[in-house]
């Protein structure tokens, strides 16, 4: 917790930069769209560095950890001299936070292991950096729907967010926020996973894609978009008139933005996103 203070204490000269994620990236840039419109709101200026690539995860979980140690090392490069690192990615924070250093170690590389040690302790998903840093939970979101929230398995487990997400979404105006009936069970995307455990996956996928019908939501919410394209899949084929939504697109609504779509982001980094 003392990061957390010793960041807030800082007021808005904090220095953030966005690591938008593969996924957002190539297929979700409207999720990227709406951290930095959600974090300029609330008074901070963001920056995207344009040298980011992966943070390294799909290696590492399949067990090529001597082909992360690049990755790793262009992340710590790309995000080098910021005070805080945010990613709406539970997934990815928790790539960073815990799965970095072992790859560092594996690597042999001193210099490298000191950079992660910097890195990664700086290194948010999204909730946490709006609770615990800037001490907000109500942002002046308004989306007058009935949703529903999913956990997902890294921001749940690995990062330990708590109730940071339901507790930024009970304060969004016009929400009518419902319980996921077994809402801890995992969805069964998992990355490769998905593909090693095909049958697997989607039985998992239909077991969630029925709690969710279950509850009569508008719209699926949750903290990662692989998760939310898994089981969007899913509801999608059953034609169950659910859409699904990435959590910082809610927060990042009001009365005169919700429902809008923005165009593609760009930015420099020591810039920001225009």
């Amino acid at each position: 917790m003392a990061r957390h203070r010793e960041l807030r204490g800082r007021g808005n000269g904090v220095r953030v930069a966005l690591q938008v994620t593969c996924v957002n990236d190539a297929m979700f840039p409207d999720t990227g769209k709406a951290v930095v419109r959600l974090l300029r709101r609330l008074g901070v200026e963001v920056d995207f560095p344009r040298a980011q690539t992966c943070c390294a995860q799909p290696m590492v979980n399949t067990g090529y950890l001597d082909e992360a140690v690049p990755v790793v090392r262009n992340f710590v490069d790309a995000f080098a001299g910021y005070d805080a690192i945010v990613t709406p990615s539970g997934s990815c924070a928790g790539s960073v936070r815990h799965q970095h250093a072992l790859v560092a170690e594996r690597s042999g590389d001193p210099a490298l292991a000191d950079a992660v040690a910097r890195t990664a302790p700086r290194t948010y998903e999204f909730t946490e950096l709006i609770v615990d840093v800037l001490g907000v939970t109500d942002v002046g979101a308004y989306f007058p729907h009935r949703v529903t929230y999913h956990p997902t398995c890294h921001s749940l487990r690995m990062l330990g967010v708590g109730d940071r997400p339901r507790r930024l979404l009970e304060e969004v105006r016009g929400i009518q926020l419902v319980d996921l009936p077994q809402a801890e069970e995992c969805c069964g995307f998992g990355g490769t996973f998905a593909l090693k455990n095909a049958d697997t996956s989607i039985a998992m996928g239909a077991d969630k894609a029925r709690h969710v019908r279950d509850t009569g939501a508008e719209v699926l919410v949750a903290g990662d978009n692989s998760c939310l394209m898994h089981i969007g899949g899913v509801l999608s084929r059953q034609r169950a008139g659910v859409r699904v939504m990435h959590l910082a697109e809610i927060l990042a609504s009001t009365d005169e933005t919700e429902g809008e779509s923005d165009g593609p982001v760009v930015g420099e980094r020591a810039g920001d996103i225009s």
